[in-house]
């Protein structure tokens, strides 16, 4: 019987013994584990509040100090953690979540916080109350603080983005202002860097526009500033929307005076540009014929009434004045001529010189009148008055028009005698049955 028991206990020393020996294995390779990963198993008995946690891992984190309590883990807890802790911890014990994981602050033994990673569950007795709280804690400091620094450049970059946007939304409304201060062509010929801005001029042919309202002082004196100011207002927006319509470059408002030409920055050819001038200025005179009835009905006793010029010749174009402030523009002889062929025109007509009249002779009928003799010029100016085009005139009645390959017939009905036209035409006929 003692026999027996001696070799029991022999026995359990043995297993004892050898309990030891893996319980001691295993701690080593714990903390091998512990070097090599950054992680830190701890144990927490619910009953006693003893918090175990390898030395190790408490001299990496600064906690040398700690008391080895669970209270005293929660007095190293960051005070914006401690309800979220306190939630998750308590949900996990109840069985509500399968486990606890949290990242948290804890302040070690150097004041400085730390940020841990805890993962735990719980271990229950057999009526399933909770006991202990066993897990791990992974020190998460500098992923954290890398995302914290990434979280802070990306609001700085955000930041930056809306001021950027804010500072292009302002550049982009104030550049809309100022393009209400220059012609649409100069504004996008400098936004597309194809003209600079600085002290610079070219010679080029141009086909320059004046108008001014005829008997502009007789027609205003009896009114109110605040109604002349809004008639003319409105007048100048009617006239600037068929010369922008038109492609014009608007050079400049002179008081009643508008001054434009075409052929810079942009140009359709010489020919054409004179072309689309003549036809917006007919394009003004019929609208400033619209206006006339509404004035009238509005009780004004003279309506405005306009005359135009226009002429085409070499001119310098570009930007004249300072290095702080500068005009673009245009200056010379034909821009002189067209101002003194606005001055001269009919009120509501359209005075051309002869080279713009050579240019749109195809498309423009027009009669001349008598020649000029301008400062600048040795030879009287021939001049030519706009009727209008040839295809309005035939739609009115005007004029009757054929025109067929290698054929032309224009026909007058309202200059000359028709029977003399007739008779012109008839000899052509026989010529060509001949």
């Amino acid at each position: 019987m003692s026999d027996a028991r001696a070799s029991g206990e022999q026995s359990l020393r043995k297993t004892k013994a050898q309990l030891i020996d893996e319980i001691d294995g295993l701690e080593k390779r714990v903390a091998l584990i512990e070097l090599a990963t950054d992680d830190h198993f701890f144990d927490l008995d619910l009953k006693t509040d003893a918090f175990s946690f390898p030395i190790d891992g408490r001299g990496r984190l600064a906690l040398l100090d700690f008391d080895g309590t669970g209270k005293g883990w929660l007095k190293r807890l960051h005070p914006d953690d401690y309800e979220a802790h306190r939630v998750e911890f308590m949900a996990a014990m109840k069985g509500e979540i399968e486990q606890y994981f949290r990242e948290v602050r804890i302040i070690g033994d150097d004041r400085n916080w730390r940020w841990l990673q805890m993962r735990g569950v719980f271990q229950r007795d057999l009526d399933g109350k909770a006991t202990r709280f066993t897990g791990y804690a992974a020190d998460v400091t500098r992923r954290k603080q890398t995302e914290e620094q990434l979280l802070e450049a990306k609001q700085q970059s955000e930041a930056a983005s809306k001021l950027v946007a804010e500072k292009n939304q302002m550049l982009e409304s104030l550049s809309n202002q100022l393009a209400k201060y220059l012609s649409p062509q100069v504004y996008a010929s400098i936004f597309s860097g194809d003209q600079s801005v600085e002290i610079a001029s070219k010679r080029k042919k141009l086909t320059v526009f004046f108008s001014d309202i005829a008997n502009f002082t007789a027609t205003t004196e009896s009114l109110e500033s605040e109604d002349l100011t809004n008639l003319l207002n409105r007048y100048l927006t009617e006239m600037s929307k068929i010369a922008l319509e038109y492609g014009a470059t608007i050079d400049k408002y002179v008081g009643d005076s508008i001054v434009a030409f075409f052929g810079d920055p942009e140009t359709r050819g010489v020919k054409e540009d004179a072309r689309t001038c003549v036809e917006m200025a007919i394009a003004m005179q019929r609208r400033m014929h619209e206006l006339h009835s509404e004035w009238l009905d509005l009780g004004l006793e003279r309506p405005f009434q306009i005359r135009i010029g226009i002429n085409t010749g070499f001119c310098t174009v570009g930007n004249f004045g300072s290095a702080d402030r500068m005009d673009y523009t245009i200056i010379g002889n034909e821009v002189n001529l067209a101002a003194r062929l606005e001055s001269q025109a009919e009120v509501g007509g359209i005075l051309l010189a002869h080279e713009t009249q050579s240019l749109v002779k195809d498309t423009v009928m027009t009669e001349e009148r008598d020649s000029l003799t301008v400062k600048g010029f040795t030879q009287p100016v021939r001049t030519y008055s706009v009727v209008g085009l040839y295809d309005d005139l035939a739609e009115q009645g005007r004029i009757i028009q054929e025109e067929q390959d290698g054929v032309r017939v224009l026909v007058d009905l309202k200059s000359g005698d028709q029977a003399a036209a007739i008779q012109a035409l008839e000899a052509v006929l026989s010529r060509l049955k001949r």
